[in-house]
Order: C-alpha cells, then structure tokens, then sequence
C-alpha cells in the first residue's frame, strides 16, 4: 500500500479531504505497524516509516473516513522493568476520535496465559478488542454559539445520557438512550421547564465495559471506565455506523445550545480501562506502559494506585499531560462543549506522591488559552493518602463541595450541634474557598449525585440495599446520612409519606438557595428511586433509568423545583458573586447589613445559640438592598429582601418576624409545607407557626426605588428577550403535556384534563 513519510502533528488519525495522516507516541517501539481493517476483518500491515521525537508516522492518500484501524507495537516485554509490548496484541490509539466495538473477554486480550500471570501469551487479540476508526472532522455548526452563563448564574442538572432518555415516552424507541435522545425536543422542554442552565453529563468518553461484569449478567453503566479520551461513547449512538457518533454528539451540543444549555463532561483522566497487572492489553500498555502509567518504585510489574480501579496516569509524564490538554481542547474547540467536572481529580495533581496544588496539570490548565476560559470543576478527593482536598484547589476551579452535602444532610436528618456550619455552607462555604481569594462560585453544593442514594431515597432509607449487584451488599457507601422518616422503605403510612415530600422539598430549597453554584441529580426533581440502591454503577435497568410516568406527589415535587429553582433565577441576592461582608459563621452579622441570622424569637443569634446542641431552627435575613457589587455593566443591584426560616426541629416552632428595622410587611413566596399559604402577608413581629422539618421564605420589596435596569426581574426578563429569537425555532409543549399526550396516544392512559398552567403548589 503506498505510504508517504507524512508528518508526527497532529497526534492520531487526521483526515484532510485526501487522505489521512497516522501519527502514534512510543518512546519504547522498536517497531510499529498500523492495521487497516475490513468489516470481513481483513487485515492490512503496514510499517509506519518515520520516526520523530518518538512519534511514528506515515500518510496514506487511499485511507478515508470510515476506515478501522488499529496498531500492533514491536518492543521489549520485560514486565520488570515497565515494559509489556507485544505485537500479538491489537491496540487502540489513544488519540482515536471515534472507536468501533467493545471488547469480549477474551483471553487473548491479556498480557498472560491465564493462571501464569508471570508468563507470556502471543495469542493474537483481533477480532475480540475494540477498533480505532477515522473520522470526518466537517461538521455544519451553522450559527452556534456557547451560551453564556456566568458561574454564579448557573444551575447544574447531572445526568446520564441513557438513564435520562432510555423510558421518556415522548422520545422515538430508536433514539432513547442516545445523544439524540438528549436532544430530543421533549427533553429539552423538561430542562428548560425545570430551569437548569447547564447539562453535566456522566462519562461519555469511550468506555470498556468490564468482563467480570457481564459474566454476572451486569454491565458498566456509569462509564467511569475510559479507554478513548477523543471518543464519544459508541453505545449512546442511535445511528451505528463507524464513526457517526462524532456526528450524533455535535448534533445534540448544537441543540442544547440553540436552546441555551450548556454542555459540561464528567471526564476520568486519572485511570484507564486496563486496570492493574492482570487487566486487559488494549492501548497504553501496549504501546509504552512505563510512560502512560504510575509504576512502584521499586516494582515495576505493578502499577501505583490511587484510584481504587488498578492504575493511575503518571502524571509527571509529558506524554500524558500532552495527551489530557490535547483532549480538553480537543472536547472544546470541535466538539463545542463548556466545560469539564473532573473525576478523583487530587489524582491528577499528585505529579509526585502528594496533592500539589502548583503541579504541572495546573500550570498547563491556567495558561492554556482555551481549557482555561470554560467551566473547570473538580471532584477534590481521590483515595491516595492525603487525597480529601475540598477547599484545596487553586484559583479558577470550582469544587464538589462535600462538606455541603455532609452538613445539610446532617441538618436535615436532625444531628446535633450542625447549625453553624449549616449557616456557613448556606453563605457559600468562605471558610473553604475565601482565604484563597476564591468566591462563592468555587463551591457546587449538592446533596446528592450519582454516587450515592437519590433524594427520594435519602429520606426513605437508613441503610443501603445493594443486593442486585452481586455482593451480598458490601459495595457501596455504608455511611449516607440518611433518614428514612419512620420506615424503611416503601411504606402506606400518609404520616411518614407527608415527612418524606417534605424533607424533599426542604432540600432543594436549600440546596437552591444557597450561595454557590447548585447541581440537582437528574430525577430528583420527580423524587426518582433506586430502591435504596446507593451504587448502581452495574445496573443499566429500570432500576436506574429515569421513570417519566409521574404519580401526583411527583407532579407536585416537579412544580416545586421549578418554583424555587425560579426564585434562585429571578433574584440575585441568592446567587452573589462575593462572599457576604460579615462573617456567616457564628452569628455575626456585617456592618452594611448585608446578611442577619436570627434566632426563632427574631432576636440576633449569640454565641450560646450557636453552642446549643439541640438548635436547629433560624432565621436569615439577606438585604437585597446591600448586595454591595456591580453587575457586569458596572451598575449597583439591587433586589428584594428575604427573610428565610428554617425549621429543622423535630416538632413544630414559633417563629417571630423582626422588627421594623429589617421590614414593615413580608410576603410568602415559597413554603415546604400548608401552614403557611403562599401569598400570606405579615407584619414586622408577628408570628408564624412553622410544622417540622419546614422552611418558608418571605419577601420586601427595596427600601427605595431602583431602575428597573438593576432590578432582578429585569435582569431575567433581558435574558429572556435575547435569546427569544434563538429559543422560538425550538419552542415545544409543555413537557408534562408532551409526556401525557405520548402515554394517551399510546393507549397507556385514558385522556385526562390538563390544566393550562400548572399550580405552583408546595403541597
């Protein structure tokens, strides 16, 4: 086959409209063969005839889109010493910007004769692994642009791409499941109905799914488990032919963002699929382990881990960090995507043994002119000594807040002495992020995500039950600050039942409106349930897929968020880009009076309350009057008041409303319960009777008259105004109005009557 010399840059398969060029890193080879493969699976060789700088590389003018191929690496075997190349073994490139199968379990796709893992095995793995294929890089974007969302605008709604769309009757069987499910008209009406700005999507780069999974009957549905760091996931495609998942994702980001959302990737550059020593040979290891891969010292055979899955990337190694910039890049400039939660992230700054925060992944990130301008957030732990970081990350990134998560639970489910660091997460954790010259924006509170119970499960069970996958209940977290409210389990009990929708609503209106970025699990907003299941990582079944067929308590809990995820939108004082002047911790409260916490008596908390043990309820006051920042025009904003009350008590509390001072008259607008009807107004003194577990929020207007230009409503309603012509191409029903007529058509219900505007009941 004819083959020019070609050119080492870019890395993997790039086609030009003529042919494709093929460049491949080793430092090891001593050889390298590039495998063209035919569907029949017909094999090609041919010697990549250039080598620079360990690149080896070669154009070849015939090859075009569509093209499977693979690479077989010539090279020492000395698993002493790091190396494992065999050319018996097909590989993956790294760079491969779409892959083609999935792996079978086949012993030959292991470095050693089963039972003799010291031994070699040159059986030969084509046609059991997965194929590299070359892709169309053309893409019509048309008009495309990323939505601008400043971070403290932003509300996160974690999702995974089939568990979404996999049920969702309004979208055609064929594209559930799929990228083109995501962008499926009827559930991009849910998100914009639900208010959310941004979709983070769960592991979408190309993943294995594990052998010892299937063997049970299981699979590997979180994906946290890559092997192709340029790849979409092949399995979210609706359309199977080599390489059109490229296409199908781009399809889907373009949507999103003509509909204003955008588009954040769960992405795991800590590990790769291969595991440890006695995992699968599929591309790094192949192909120069000791440059891809942490190693011990003084083992070499084994592989340093601080992840928990078999390996970790050396991230010392310039190979490595070129190979994770060039993939961020890579998901931003052609993919269009806006941003990245990076998993076990601490693992990427240990360049040496400990978590530092001046490594050289940092270094390349800030300087970087494209991965530095996106949204960059971390999960700040890993399982490595030293690895729990919240709080520990550099400038420009966001955080996992797990001491959000911890804290409220705790409050909520009722644990002593948690009321001060409730009122610290609350004001935006300035006790993590501050004294780093961080903001509120670098916390993403959450109370749940898809490590863990759902929302509806936290409140409806103590313990997990893991049983359905396959280890007698021993995976997953034992320690979930959990609550089931009386009963484990499902239950008939209205009592327990009412408790359950309650605390619900009481977390997303904390998790709404605290200060930060809040990111709400998807079906938590419709009080979805995995059974108490706390780690479905192996169950892509209806036991983690999202159910759209609501029964009213979860049309009720559906208007609730959207409400209060609403106010959030409307009211800036709920979402600052400082920290508060005062100290939120312990009471204090700030000269301009920018925040208050008050006691139930309306009285200003003191340091004995804040000792109490048993407290558990509070007031907070935020003068929207003293917001104290510029908005983005450099104009002073100014908003509504509020006054927030907090019933964490296990019995109902008398709450008393300050004094004039704060103001004359408040206005009900959000309440997690019926004692107190949205619309009420009240006095300054008067009292309110809040039931368990509540929380209500009052209103005033400004003290004195604003422009309207520096009003919140204003501010929301220009949004809206600007990005109308985008959004009106794309309008769709309302979506419980979509999924109701779909379940009709499909004979699944009678016809009902619809209401033409949902009630924004708390009920």
């Amino acid at each position: 086959m004819l083959i020019w010399p070609g050119r080492p840059y870019p890395l993997g398969a790039t086609y030009d409209g003529s042919g494709t060029n093929f460049a491949l890193f080793s430092e090891v080879a001593e050889r390298v063969e590039l495998c063209l493969l035919e569907a029949d699976g017909t094999e090609t060789r041919v010697d990549l005839p250039e080598v620079d700088a360990f690149v080896w590389h070669g154009y070849l003018p015939a090859v075009q889109p569509g093209q499977r191929y693979g690479y077989r690496v010539h090279g020492p075997y000395d698993p002493a010493h790091g190396h494992r190349c065999n050319p018996a073994k097909l590989l993956l490139d790294p760079y491969a910007k779409a892959i083609d199968g999935q792996i079978d379990g086949d012993p030959s796709l292991l470095s050693y004769p089963i039972g003799d893992p010291d031994g070699r095995n040159d059986d030969d793995s084509a046609g059991h692994t997965m194929t590299s294929v070359v892709i169309n890089p053309y893409f019509d974007w048309g008009r495309d642009r990323a939505p601008e969302h400043e971070y403290h605008e932003s509300v996160i709604y974690e999702a995974h791409v089939k568990g979404l769309t996999q049920l969702h009757p309004a979208v055609p069987e064929e594209l559930r499941g799929t990228y083109a499910g995501i962008a499926h008209p009827a559930v991009i009406a849910h998100l914009k109905a639900l208010g959310v700005t941004a979709i983070e999507l769960m592991p979408v780069h190309q993943f294995v799914d594990d052998t010892s999974l299937r063997d049970k009957g299981l699979s590997n549905y979180w994906g946290y488990n890559t092997i192709g760091f340029f790849a979409p996931h092949n399995a979210y495609s609706a359309f199977k032919g080599p390489g059109q998942q490229v296409q199908e994702f781009k399809a889907m980001v373009k949507e999103l963002h003509a509909a204003d959302i955008e588009v954040i990737l769960d992405v795991v550059y800590n590990h790769t699929a291969e595991g440890n020593h006695l995992g699968p040979t599929l591309s790094f290891r192949g192909i120069d382990n000791a440059n891809y891969y942490r190693l011990v010292d003084d083992d070499q055979a084994h592989y340093f881990d601080t992840t928990g899955t078999g390996n970790s990337l050396l991230m010392r190694s310039p190979h490595v960090l070129q190979l994770i910039m060039d993939s961020l890049r890579y998901w931003v400039t052609e993919m269009h995507v806006d941003g990245f939660r990076f998993d076990l992230a601490a693992t990427l700054a240990r360049q040496f043994h400990e978590v530092d925060r001046l490594s050289a992944f940092f270094d390349l990130v800030h300087q970087d002119p494209v991965v530095s301008q996106v949204k960059l957030i971390a999960e700040p732990w890993d399982i490595g000594d030293g690895g729990y970081q919240v709080g520990g990350f550099p400038p420009l990134w966001s955080e996992w807040n797990g001491k959000y998560r911890d804290t409220v639970r705790d409050f909520w489910r009722g644990e002593p002495s948690t009321l001060g660091e409730f009122a610290s997460r609350l004001s935006g954790s300035s006790d993590l992020y501050e004294h780093t010259g961080r903001r509120p924006i670098a916390s993403v509170n959450f109370v749940t995500a898809h490590d863990g119970f759902t929302l509806a499960d936290l409140v409806s069970y103590n313990e997990k039950h893991n049983e359905a996958n396959g280890e007698d209940n021993r995976d997953g977290e034992s320690f979930n600050r959990s609550w089931n409210c009386g009963a484990e389990g499902p239950t008939d009990d209205p009592e327990v039942l009412a408790l359950r929708a309650r605390q619900q609503r009481n977390f997303l209106a904390t998790l709404m409106l605290s200060q930060g970025i809040p990111m709400l699990l998807h079906g938590d907003e419709v009080g979805r349930t995995q059974q108490g299941n706390n780690n479905v990582y192996c169950q892509d079944d209806e036991l983690s897929w999202m159910s759209w067929d609501l029964d009213d308590a979860q049309t009720s809990l559906l208007a609730f968020t959207r409400e209060v995820v609403r106010l959030r939108r409307d009211h800036p004082v709920f979402r600052r880009r400082r920290f508060f002047a005062g100290a939120p911790e312990h009471g204090g409260e700030s000269d301009l009076l920018d925040i208050a916490w008050l006691n139930p008596a309306g009285e200003h908390m003191g340091d004995d309350a804040w000792r109490n043990d048993q407290a558990r309820a509070v007031q907070v006051f935020l003068n929207g009057d003293a917001i104290a920042e510029p908005d983005l025009r450099g104009e002073p904003i100014t908003d509504d008041s509020f006054l927030v009350l907090f019933n964490g008590q296990p019995e109902a509390a008398t709450f008393t409303l300050p004094d004039a001072e704060y103001g004359t008259t408040w206005t009900t607008v959000l309440d997690t319960d019926t004692h107190v009807s949205v619309g009420s107004t009240w006095d300054a003194g008067a009292t309110l009777e809040l039931e368990r577990n509540s929380v209500v929020v009052l209103t005033r207007p400004p003290v004195e008259p604003v422009p309207a230009y520096a009003s919140g409503a204003y501010a929301a309603a220009a949004r809206e105004s600007a990005r109308a012509a985008a959004q009106a191409a794309h309008a769709e029903p309302h979506v419980d109005d979509a999924v109701a007529q779909a379940r009709e058509e499909a004979g699944l219900v009678k016809p009902r009557r619809r209401s033409s505007k949902p009630k924004p009941s708390t009920s």
